[in-house]
């Protein structure tokens, strides 16, 4: 049985998606610097510019992935005086991207920031960094590097942890009967996943089987908290737990997110009891 490092593997998640050179790109310069790595795609397909959306997947993501550096750029601030950050977790992953909030939901949840340090020995990143394509030139490099055995702290100065950017992740509000949540992203199906979880509902008294009332805007809909789709009629409007225990709308058959016009950050109310 092959023996592989715990380094070896790179995993890599971006907004940069797969019409253009800049995912294989970054994929060659890891292989020019460290060619035994094992690359995993996440995703590509966040949709660009969404940090939170990023952060959101990474966390969901990464449990089901082998330790090692787990690289991530969604970075609408690229160029500006945002620093290039890695990460540390108490599971001894290793994470490469902005500081912008992405990296550190991941690494919270493996265990607890352990160390940070900034991205800033010009031995670790390509002669010339571009001003607009850090995932080639500063953040594929660190990665390779560092899944070639390169020791955390030659990449830079040690950071904080408390100093590192975060994410404002919005906290629903359940009432007795109702709760505010927030869309927090769509997938490809159109699946609205909301910062809810089972024990929301749980608390809401909201048990399989039960008709609810969803409000978007001013549109206003009813919906089945259901198990799976299989517990729905095609074209009806569900409420589930996807697979990472996130509650999420859903319609049987279609697509929610276009009969909602629903967008990331959008406020939905749900009335738990409806005659």
């Amino acid at each position: 049985m092959t023996e592989y490092s715990p380094r070896m593997f790179i995993t890599f998640l971006s907004d940069f998606g797969l019409q253009d050179d800049f995912v294989g790109t970054c994929h060659g310069v890891i292989k020019r610097i460290a060619p035994e790595a094992e690359i995993i795609d996440i995703t590509h397909g966040i949709q660009p510019q969404q940090v939170l959306q990023g952060a959101l997947v990474l966390a969901n993501t990464l449990p089901y992935m082998p330790v090692g550096v787990h690289l991530a750029v969604v970075d609408p601030g690229v160029g500006t005086a945002r620093r290039p950050l890695v990460l540390e977790d108490g599971e001894g992953r290793l994470y490469v991207g902005p500081d912008n909030g992405l990296l550190v939901p991941a690494a919270e949840a493996g265990g607890g920031i352990a160390a940070a340090h900034e991205l800033a020995n010009p031995r670790y990143a390509l002669e010339r960094v571009s001003r607009t394509f850090h995932g080639r030139d500063l953040f594929a490099p660190a990665a390779a590097h560092l899944a070639a055995g390169v020791a955390l702290d030659e990449l830079g100065p040690p950071l904080a942890a408390d100093a590192l950017a975060r994410l404002d992740l919005p906290e629903p509000d359940v009432g007795e009967n109702r709760i505010r949540a927030t869309v927090l992203y769509i997938d490809r199906f159109g699946n609205v996943q909301l910062n809810l979880t089972r024990e929301h509902l749980q608390q809401a008294e909201v048990p399989p089987g039960t008709t609810i009332e969803v409000e978007l805007a001013l549109d206003r809909y009813y919906a089945v908290a259901a198990r799976t789709f299989a517990d729905a009629r095609k074209g009806d409007v569900i409420l589930y737990e996807d697979s990472y225990r996130n509650i999420a709308l859903a319609i049987s058959g279609g697509n929610a997110a276009e009969l909602f016009g629903a967008a990331p950050g959008q406020e939905v109310r749900i009335r738990l009891r409806v005659p």
